[in-house]
């Protein structure tokens, strides 16, 4: 049933009244079979889940009228600047809509041709 969805079929009458030795063992290691799998998935899943947990960090809570820095690490520019003398943060921008816990919409300038929805870090949020 665990492998297949379905009832096995089995060459005796299970309804049939009488010893089935056999059938009864067999129960007995599927059983036990499938108690030590799903432990062996329980402690797998605890493992993986530990595993991703290991560098999370809790997630900061934005609210609309916020204010936070935009970093300009994936931005670019027209003129090729140097790299160290460019600010890592830019202005910091009102929040006008929050999406999900990790993406937030900015109120950006006419003249920033990028789009305004943008992946929230935590940090450098702007008290």
């Amino acid at each position: 049933m665990a492998n297949y969805g379905r009832e096995l079929r089995m060459a005796i009458d299970i309804r049939r009244k009488g010893k089935m030795e056999k059938a009864t063992e067999f129960e007995k290691r599927m059983k036990k079979a499938q108690e030590e799998v799903g432990a062996v998935l329980k402690r797998t899943q605890e493992e993986m889940k530990r595993q991703v947990n290991r560098r999370r960090k809790e997630v900061e809570v934005w609210k609309v009228e916020d204010k936070v820095m935009l970093s300009t690490k994936d931005l670019v520019f027209k003129k090729q600047l140097v790299k160290k003398l460019v600010d890592q943060y830019i202005s910091p921008y009102i929040i006008d809509e929050v999406i999900s816990t990790n993406a937030i919409k900015l109120q950006l300038p006419t003249l920033m041709i990028i789009h305004s929805v943008v992946v929230a870090t935590t940090s450098h949020k702007d008290q």
